[in-house]
């Protein structure tokens, strides 16, 4: 062990809370707390200012979809699926290390979960985000799939260190775009990727290196799309424990209309491992860029023999109300125009795959003929419509 013993002298206050919301009917939202080095996921008292470990500590958030019970089902398989790869075999040796299997039990996460829609029928569709934040002595990972976020709230400067895996975002920082417009853009339902909608995943891989006093804040778009920035910043200043600020989030959302489920987990880190903030210890988006790992880590989903079915199953009524879509993301900033093929149609079911595109340059198509001569055709057709002619007069006669 190396870099990560320091993580002795690291505490966590941390706390999480979930809320369906006003409008939903469902709970498809699902969170992570877990002391990797303990093997614990317990938000109990005694579990909510624990030491961290040479295993490191894990706090996630995943936001499902599908409709029905089909969302909380690929919510859940996550969070279960990323904890149980990361409390598997030694503690992470470096950075790097613990780097590296996060994004890979993420990308297991969407493996399994795309297995299970496709072997069942009744939870084709499903998928989920996943904003999943792994510490390690003083460096914070956040592997990052969809649209729920991570904040840090250091001093009085609240920065969101992941990036909205969404149209709007996309359009945003294609400058087509700004933030007051994203506001009532009409198609900001629209995430570009999820867990469990393809085999494979571009896990988004950030970090932070954490100083005294830092706040975390993990949450799903039902916080983030109905309470602003600054509101959130607000609360974490004036309310210290992270139970009540986790409270009085979730309150927030559900006074401002409550539109979807609520998820919200809020961590503090202490202790002699970490350094004061310095004032030029500026909080910023950073992408980690992993060394290549000596063998192949790109896994993909093995056969699945589905189940028969005579046709194609209807979506549910929850699933047909809901109000995000995801269009699985191959649309580029500098290729074709992110807008193309959009309508003003309100929201319907979710889309799991970008619509089929055709161009008049394509291949002509060959129409199988009779082979003869058209010059022979034609003399055919013209003897036809004469044979027809005198058969007529001669009737009328």
């Amino acid at each position: 062990m190396t870099e990560n013993a320091a993580g002795s002298g690291l505490k966590v206050r941390v706390f999480g809370r979930t809320d369906v919301g006003q409008i939903r009917e469902h709970n498809e939202d699902n969170f992570l707390v877990a002391d990797l080095t303990r093997r614990t996921r317990s938000l109990m008292e005694s579990d909510r200012e624990p030491p961290v470990g040479e295993r490191g500590m894990l706090l996630g958030v995943c936001d499902g979809m599908g409709g029905a019970a089909a969302g909380e089902v690929a919510s859940q398989l996550a969070v279960d699926i990323i904890y149980e790869k990361l409390i598997q075999g030694d503690p992470p040796a470096h950075h790097d290390d613990l780097a590296r299997r996060l994004v890979q039990a993420v990308e297991e996460a969407g493996i399994r979960i795309f297995n299970e829609a496709r072997a069942d029928r009744t939870r084709r569709g499903m998928g989920t985000t996943a904003t999943i934040a792994a510490l390690m002595d003083a460096r914070l990972f956040v592997a990052q799939v969809g649209d729920s976020r991570a904040y840090i709230l250091r001093g009085e400067r609240f920065t969101q260190v992941s990036r909205d895996q969404s149209l709007v975002n996309q359009l945003i920082e294609a400058g087509q775009l700004t933030e007051e417009e994203a506001e009532t853009f009409e198609h900001n339902n629209i995430i570009l990727q999820a867990l469990g909608t393809a085999e494979t995943v571009q896990v988004d891989l950030t970090y932070v290196d954490l100083c005294r006093g830092d706040r975390l804040l993990l949450c799903s778009d039902g916080l983030s799309g109905m309470v602003r920035g600054d509101e959130m910043r607000e609360v974490l200043l004036s309310t210290r424990d992270s139970l009540e600020a986790c409270r009085e989030l979730t309150d927030r959302a559900n006074r401002a209309g409550g539109h979807d489920n609520i998820t919200v987990i809020v961590a503090e880190f202490e202790g002699p491992a970490l350094s004061a903030p310095a004032p030029e210890a500026l909080i910023s988006y950073q992408k980690y860029a992993l060394p290549e790992a000596p063998v192949e880590t790109t896994v993909r989903a093995p056969a699945v023999t589905q189940r028969p079915y005579d046709s194609e199953p209807s979506a549910s009524e929850e699933a047909n109300r809901e109000s995000r879509r995801l269009r699985v993301g191959h649309t580029m900033v500098g290729g074709v125009s992110p807008m193309a093929g959009l309508s003003s149609a309100p929201p319907g079911p979710r889309v799991s795959g970008a619509p089929p595109s055709f161009s008049m340059d394509n291949e002509p198509v060959s129409i199988p003929t009779s082979g003869l001569p058209p010059s022979v055709v034609g003399i055919m057709v013209l003897g036809a419509m004469l044979f027809v002619a005198m058969l007529g007069y001669l009737l009328v006669r």
